[in-house]
Protein backbone atom coordinates (compact mmCIF):
# COMPACT_ATOMS: atom_id res chain seq x y z
CA UNK A 1 0.00 0.00 0.00
CA UNK A 2 2.47 2.67 -1.20
CA UNK A 3 1.37 6.16 -2.15
CA UNK A 4 0.65 6.48 -5.53
CA UNK A 5 3.50 8.56 -7.82
CA UNK A 6 2.45 8.25 -11.38
CA UNK A 7 -1.53 7.81 -12.01
CA UNK A 8 -2.66 6.61 -14.95
CA UNK A 9 -6.02 8.54 -16.07
CA UNK A 10 -8.35 6.47 -17.95
CA UNK A 11 -11.21 8.70 -19.58
CA UNK A 12 -14.23 7.03 -20.74
CA UNK A 13 -16.66 9.69 -20.85
CA UNK A 14 -19.64 9.65 -18.56
CA UNK A 15 -21.59 12.58 -16.78
CA UNK A 16 -18.41 14.03 -15.37
CA UNK A 17 -17.10 15.27 -18.52
CA UNK A 18 -20.50 15.57 -20.48
CA UNK A 19 -21.00 19.13 -22.18
CA UNK A 20 -24.77 20.28 -23.24
CA UNK A 21 -25.72 19.34 -27.22
CA UNK A 22 -29.16 19.89 -29.50
CA UNK A 23 -30.42 16.55 -27.79
CA UNK A 24 -29.40 16.91 -24.04
CA UNK A 25 -25.96 16.25 -21.99
CA UNK A 26 -23.22 14.26 -24.75
CA UNK A 27 -20.24 12.72 -23.68
CA UNK A 28 -17.29 15.44 -24.78
CA UNK A 29 -13.68 15.88 -25.44
CA UNK A 30 -11.21 18.35 -23.82
CA UNK A 31 -11.42 17.32 -20.03
CA UNK A 32 -7.85 16.86 -19.56
CA UNK A 33 -7.23 20.54 -19.80
CA UNK A 34 -10.35 21.64 -17.35
CA UNK A 35 -8.85 18.31 -14.74
CA UNK A 36 -5.33 20.56 -14.87
CA UNK A 37 -6.86 23.20 -14.84
CA UNK A 38 -9.10 22.67 -11.40
CA UNK A 39 -6.60 20.70 -9.75
CA UNK A 40 -3.36 23.03 -10.68
CA UNK A 41 -3.09 24.34 -6.68
CA UNK A 42 -4.16 20.70 -5.04
CA UNK A 43 -1.83 18.34 -3.87
CA UNK A 44 -2.45 15.04 -5.65
CA UNK A 45 -0.08 12.36 -7.00
CA UNK A 46 1.42 12.97 -10.37
CA UNK A 47 -1.01 11.90 -13.19
CA UNK A 48 -0.89 11.46 -17.16
CA UNK A 49 -4.21 11.60 -18.85
CA UNK A 50 -5.47 9.18 -21.77
CA UNK A 51 -8.88 9.72 -23.24
CA UNK A 52 -10.48 6.40 -24.15
CA UNK A 53 -12.18 5.55 -27.85
CA UNK A 54 -15.30 6.38 -28.22
CA UNK A 55 -16.15 8.71 -25.41
CA UNK A 56 -19.09 6.71 -24.37
CA UNK A 57 -22.33 7.73 -22.05
CA UNK A 58 -22.30 4.56 -19.52
CA UNK A 59 -25.49 3.49 -20.75
CA UNK A 60 -23.80 2.45 -23.67
CA UNK A 61 -21.02 0.36 -22.14
CA UNK A 62 -20.37 -3.17 -23.12
CA UNK A 63 -17.69 -6.08 -22.22
CA UNK A 64 -16.52 -5.16 -25.55
CA UNK A 65 -15.27 -1.82 -23.63
CA UNK A 66 -14.12 -3.57 -21.14
CA UNK A 67 -11.60 -5.36 -23.56
CA UNK A 68 -9.88 -2.09 -24.44
CA UNK A 69 -9.55 -0.58 -20.31
CA UNK A 70 -8.31 -3.82 -19.82
CA UNK A 71 -5.40 -3.55 -22.43
CA UNK A 72 -5.56 0.63 -21.37
CA UNK A 73 -4.78 -0.68 -17.90
CA UNK A 74 -1.92 -3.32 -18.64
CA UNK A 75 -0.31 -0.57 -20.74
CA UNK A 76 -0.21 2.05 -18.20
CA UNK A 77 1.24 -0.36 -15.69
CA UNK A 78 3.57 -1.28 -18.21
CA UNK A 79 4.59 2.54 -18.82
CA UNK A 80 5.52 2.82 -15.52
CA UNK A 81 2.36 4.22 -13.73
CA UNK A 82 2.20 2.62 -10.42
CA UNK A 83 -2.21 3.53 -10.15
CA UNK A 84 -4.65 3.41 -12.73
CA UNK A 85 -7.90 6.17 -12.10
CA UNK A 86 -10.62 5.68 -14.62
CA UNK A 87 -13.70 8.35 -14.90
CA UNK A 88 -16.37 6.56 -15.72
CA UNK A 89 -20.20 7.47 -15.95
CA UNK A 90 -22.41 5.87 -13.01
CA UNK A 91 -25.37 4.25 -14.78
CA UNK A 92 -23.10 1.05 -15.33
CA UNK A 93 -19.83 2.34 -12.98
CA UNK A 94 -20.67 -1.11 -10.68
CA UNK A 95 -20.36 -3.33 -13.33
CA UNK A 96 -17.51 -2.14 -15.11
CA UNK A 97 -15.95 -2.01 -11.58
CA UNK A 98 -16.74 -5.30 -10.47
CA UNK A 99 -16.13 -6.72 -13.93
CA UNK A 100 -12.36 -5.66 -14.14
CA UNK A 101 -12.09 -6.98 -10.41
CA UNK A 102 -12.19 -9.96 -12.05
CA UNK A 103 -10.65 -8.94 -15.81
CA UNK A 104 -7.42 -7.65 -13.83
CA UNK A 105 -6.50 -10.56 -11.03
CA UNK A 106 -2.96 -10.36 -9.72
CA UNK A 107 -2.09 -6.88 -11.38
CA UNK A 108 0.33 -4.99 -8.69
CA UNK A 109 -1.19 -1.56 -8.93
CA UNK A 110 -4.71 -0.11 -7.32
CA UNK A 111 -7.33 0.91 -10.17
CA UNK A 112 -9.94 3.18 -8.91
CA UNK A 113 -13.21 3.79 -10.67
CA UNK A 114 -15.25 7.12 -9.88
CA UNK A 115 -17.26 9.71 -11.91
CA UNK A 116 -20.40 12.03 -10.75
CA UNK A 117 -24.08 12.86 -10.68
CA UNK A 118 -23.92 16.04 -12.02
CA UNK A 119 -21.25 17.48 -14.80
CA UNK A 120 -18.12 19.46 -13.77
CA UNK A 121 -18.87 23.00 -13.50
CA UNK A 122 -22.30 22.72 -13.05
CA UNK A 123 -23.32 24.31 -9.91
CA UNK A 124 -23.06 21.75 -6.47
CA UNK A 125 -21.60 19.33 -9.28
CA UNK A 126 -19.78 16.87 -7.29
CA UNK A 127 -17.05 16.01 -10.00
CA UNK A 128 -14.03 17.87 -8.64
CA UNK A 129 -14.73 16.45 -5.39
CA UNK A 130 -14.60 12.68 -6.98
CA UNK A 131 -11.42 13.50 -8.92
CA UNK A 132 -9.67 15.00 -6.23
CA UNK A 133 -11.31 12.90 -3.65
CA UNK A 134 -9.98 9.76 -5.54
CA UNK A 135 -5.92 10.73 -6.51
CA UNK A 136 -6.01 11.83 -2.53
CA UNK A 137 -6.70 8.48 -1.49
CA UNK A 138 -3.98 6.77 -3.83
CA UNK A 139 -1.77 9.56 -2.42
CA UNK A 140 -2.09 7.76 0.79
CA UNK A 141 -1.88 4.37 -0.82
CA UNK A 142 -4.04 1.69 -2.12
CA UNK A 143 -4.26 -2.10 -2.04
CA UNK A 144 -3.26 -3.29 -5.60
CA UNK A 145 -7.08 -4.37 -6.65
CA UNK A 146 -9.99 -2.61 -8.15
CA UNK A 147 -11.77 0.55 -6.43
CA UNK A 148 -14.72 2.14 -6.54
CA UNK A 149 -14.45 6.17 -4.96
CA UNK A 150 -17.40 8.45 -4.30
CA UNK A 151 -18.22 10.90 -1.94
CA UNK A 152 -15.17 10.43 0.60
CA UNK A 153 -16.19 6.73 0.47
CA UNK A 154 -13.91 3.53 -0.63
CA UNK A 155 -16.16 0.67 -1.70
CA UNK A 156 -15.20 -2.57 -2.96
CA UNK A 157 -16.63 -2.71 -6.29
CA UNK A 158 -18.00 -6.81 -6.11
CA UNK A 159 -20.20 -5.66 -2.91
CA UNK A 160 -21.74 -2.47 -3.80
CA UNK A 161 -24.48 -1.07 -6.41
CA UNK A 162 -26.15 2.16 -7.62
CA UNK A 163 -29.13 2.21 -5.85
CA UNK A 164 -30.09 6.06 -6.33
CA UNK A 165 -30.45 8.07 -9.27
CA UNK A 166 -29.98 11.24 -7.55
CA UNK A 167 -27.75 13.02 -5.00
CA UNK A 168 -24.46 12.66 -3.82
CA UNK A 169 -24.35 9.16 -2.15
CA UNK A 170 -25.62 7.19 -5.79
CA UNK A 171 -23.41 3.98 -4.58
CA UNK A 172 -23.66 1.63 -1.66
CA UNK A 173 -22.32 -1.16 0.09
CA UNK A 174 -25.32 -4.04 0.46
CA UNK A 175 -24.84 -6.19 3.34
CA UNK A 176 -24.65 -9.34 1.77
CA UNK A 177 -23.94 -12.72 3.53
CA UNK A 178 -20.59 -14.31 3.53
CA UNK A 179 -20.19 -17.69 3.63
CA UNK A 180 -18.58 -18.59 0.88
CA UNK A 181 -14.57 -20.05 0.64
CA UNK A 182 -11.90 -18.38 -0.58
CA UNK A 183 -10.45 -20.61 -3.23
CA UNK A 184 -7.01 -22.20 -2.86
CA UNK A 185 -4.80 -20.82 -6.26
CA UNK A 186 -6.27 -18.87 -9.19
CA UNK A 187 -5.85 -20.62 -12.53
CA UNK A 188 -3.47 -19.00 -14.51
CA UNK A 189 -5.80 -18.24 -16.96
CA UNK A 190 -7.73 -15.72 -14.86
CA UNK A 191 -4.46 -13.78 -14.46
CA UNK A 192 -4.53 -10.47 -15.48
CA UNK A 193 -2.52 -10.40 -18.58
CA UNK A 194 -4.56 -13.24 -20.04
CA UNK A 195 -6.76 -12.05 -22.46
CA UNK A 196 -9.85 -12.64 -22.10
CA UNK A 197 -12.31 -13.67 -24.65
CA UNK A 198 -16.02 -12.49 -24.97
CA UNK A 199 -18.76 -14.25 -23.40
CA UNK A 200 -22.41 -14.28 -23.42
CA UNK A 201 -24.20 -14.15 -20.24
CA UNK A 202 -27.87 -13.40 -19.88
CA UNK A 203 -29.68 -12.42 -16.53
CA UNK A 204 -33.49 -13.28 -15.99
CA UNK A 205 -35.07 -12.02 -12.73
CA UNK A 206 -37.84 -14.40 -11.27
CA UNK A 207 -40.97 -12.84 -11.41
CA UNK A 208 -45.18 -14.13 -9.86
CA UNK A 209 -46.09 -16.72 -13.30
CA UNK A 210 -43.26 -16.75 -14.99
CA UNK A 211 -43.36 -20.19 -17.87
CA UNK A 212 -40.80 -22.44 -18.97
CA UNK A 213 -41.47 -20.80 -22.65
CA UNK A 214 -39.64 -17.69 -21.04
CA UNK A 215 -37.13 -19.33 -19.28
CA UNK A 216 -36.54 -21.27 -22.70
CA UNK A 217 -36.23 -18.97 -24.95
CA UNK A 218 -33.37 -17.19 -22.48
CA UNK A 219 -31.35 -20.84 -22.90
CA UNK A 220 -31.69 -20.79 -26.57
CA UNK A 221 -30.50 -17.71 -27.33
CA UNK A 222 -27.21 -18.90 -27.20
CA UNK A 223 -26.22 -17.92 -24.14
CA UNK A 224 -23.01 -19.66 -22.10
CA UNK A 225 -24.50 -18.98 -18.64
CA UNK A 226 -27.48 -17.41 -16.90
CA UNK A 227 -27.98 -15.14 -13.67
CA UNK A 228 -31.27 -16.36 -12.45
CA UNK A 229 -32.51 -13.65 -9.68
CA UNK A 230 -34.41 -15.85 -7.30
CA UNK A 231 -36.03 -15.03 -4.37
CA UNK A 232 -35.37 -14.80 -0.85
CA UNK A 233 -32.86 -17.33 0.04
CA UNK A 234 -32.64 -18.86 -3.31
CA UNK A 235 -36.13 -19.74 -4.59
CA UNK A 236 -38.34 -20.31 -7.52
CA UNK A 237 -41.41 -22.35 -8.94
CA UNK A 238 -40.33 -25.59 -7.45
CA UNK A 239 -44.14 -26.86 -8.16
CA UNK A 240 -43.91 -26.52 -12.02
CA UNK A 241 -41.73 -29.17 -13.59
CA UNK A 242 -41.55 -27.69 -16.86
CA UNK A 243 -39.24 -25.15 -15.86
CA UNK A 244 -37.65 -27.47 -13.72
CA UNK A 245 -36.98 -29.40 -16.79
CA UNK A 246 -35.85 -26.53 -18.20
CA UNK A 247 -33.04 -25.86 -16.02
CA UNK A 248 -31.80 -29.51 -16.08
CA UNK A 249 -32.05 -29.04 -19.84
CA UNK A 250 -29.72 -26.01 -19.85
CA UNK A 251 -27.31 -28.08 -17.63
CA UNK A 252 -27.03 -30.63 -20.17
CA UNK A 253 -26.42 -28.10 -22.40
CA UNK A 254 -23.34 -26.40 -20.82
CA UNK A 255 -25.11 -23.50 -19.87
CA UNK A 256 -23.77 -22.35 -16.21
CA UNK A 257 -26.83 -20.91 -14.01
CA UNK A 258 -26.08 -19.43 -10.83
CA UNK A 259 -28.77 -18.12 -8.38
CA UNK A 260 -28.30 -14.91 -6.83
CA UNK A 261 -31.09 -13.09 -4.47
CA UNK A 262 -33.29 -9.95 -5.53
CA UNK A 263 -33.12 -9.12 -1.96
CA UNK A 264 -30.44 -6.32 -0.73
CA UNK A 265 -29.30 -8.02 1.83
CA UNK A 266 -28.45 -11.64 2.45
CA UNK A 267 -27.76 -14.13 -0.01
CA UNK A 268 -28.92 -17.79 -1.61
CA UNK A 269 -28.81 -20.58 0.25
CA UNK A 270 -30.02 -23.31 -1.13
CA UNK A 271 -31.18 -25.65 0.95
CA UNK A 272 -33.14 -24.00 3.09
CA UNK A 273 -36.33 -24.08 1.57
CA UNK A 274 -37.58 -26.83 -0.81
CA UNK A 275 -38.49 -24.64 -3.33
CA UNK A 276 -34.25 -23.85 -3.55
CA UNK A 277 -32.84 -27.55 -3.03
CA UNK A 278 -35.20 -28.60 -5.82
CA UNK A 279 -33.49 -25.60 -8.12
CA UNK A 280 -30.07 -27.34 -6.59
CA UNK A 281 -31.26 -30.59 -7.84
CA UNK A 282 -31.24 -29.61 -11.50
CA UNK A 283 -27.98 -28.02 -11.39
CA UNK A 284 -27.81 -24.75 -10.47
CA UNK A 285 -25.45 -23.83 -8.61
CA UNK A 286 -25.48 -20.54 -5.68
CA UNK A 287 -24.22 -17.87 -5.66
CA UNK A 288 -24.30 -16.46 -2.32
CA UNK A 289 -24.18 -13.55 -1.71
CA UNK A 290 -23.62 -11.80 -4.83
CA UNK A 291 -24.65 -9.00 -6.41
CA UNK A 292 -26.04 -8.66 -9.51
CA UNK A 293 -23.32 -6.66 -11.07
CA UNK A 294 -20.17 -9.31 -9.32
CA UNK A 295 -21.68 -12.34 -10.91
CA UNK A 296 -22.04 -10.91 -14.39
CA UNK A 297 -18.32 -9.89 -14.22
CA UNK A 298 -17.30 -12.86 -12.49
CA UNK A 299 -18.92 -15.06 -14.92
CA UNK A 300 -17.60 -13.20 -17.73
CA UNK A 301 -14.23 -13.72 -16.53
CA UNK A 302 -14.40 -17.27 -16.08
CA UNK A 303 -15.74 -17.90 -19.10
CA UNK A 304 -14.15 -15.36 -21.40
CA UNK A 305 -10.98 -17.16 -19.81
CA UNK A 306 -11.93 -20.69 -21.87
CA UNK A 307 -12.23 -22.79 -18.71
CA UNK A 308 -13.88 -25.54 -19.18
CA UNK A 309 -17.59 -25.41 -17.68
CA UNK A 310 -16.53 -27.90 -14.68
CA UNK A 311 -13.57 -25.66 -13.43
CA UNK A 312 -16.72 -22.47 -13.84
CA UNK A 313 -19.20 -24.58 -12.08
CA UNK A 314 -16.22 -25.08 -9.51
CA UNK A 315 -15.12 -21.45 -9.38
CA UNK A 316 -18.82 -19.89 -8.84
CA UNK A 317 -19.18 -20.91 -5.55
CA UNK A 318 -15.26 -19.92 -4.31
CA UNK A 319 -14.24 -16.27 -3.56
CA UNK A 320 -11.72 -14.63 -6.19
CA UNK A 321 -11.69 -11.50 -4.72
CA UNK A 322 -14.18 -10.76 -2.13
CA UNK A 323 -17.41 -11.18 -4.06
CA UNK A 324 -18.47 -13.58 -1.53
CA UNK A 325 -16.60 -13.00 1.87
CA UNK A 326 -16.28 -9.75 3.03
CA UNK A 327 -13.11 -8.30 3.62
CA UNK A 328 -11.83 -6.31 6.53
Amino acid sequence: MQPANNVMVLYTGGTIGMQASANGLAPASGFEARMREQLANQQVPTWRFREMAPLIDSANMTPAYWQRLHSAVIDAVDAGCDAVLILHGTDTLAYSAAAMSFQLLGLPAPVVFTGSMLPAGVPDSDAWENVSGALAALDQGLAPGVHLYFHGALMAPTRCAKIRSFGRHPFAALQRSSSASKADTTPAALDYREPKALANIGVLPLVPGMSAVQLDAMIDSGIQALVLECYGSGTGPSDNPAFLDSLKRAQEQGVVVVAITQCHEGGVELDVYEAGSRLRGVGVLSGGGMTREAAFGKLNALIGAGLATAEVRRLVELDLCGELIAYT
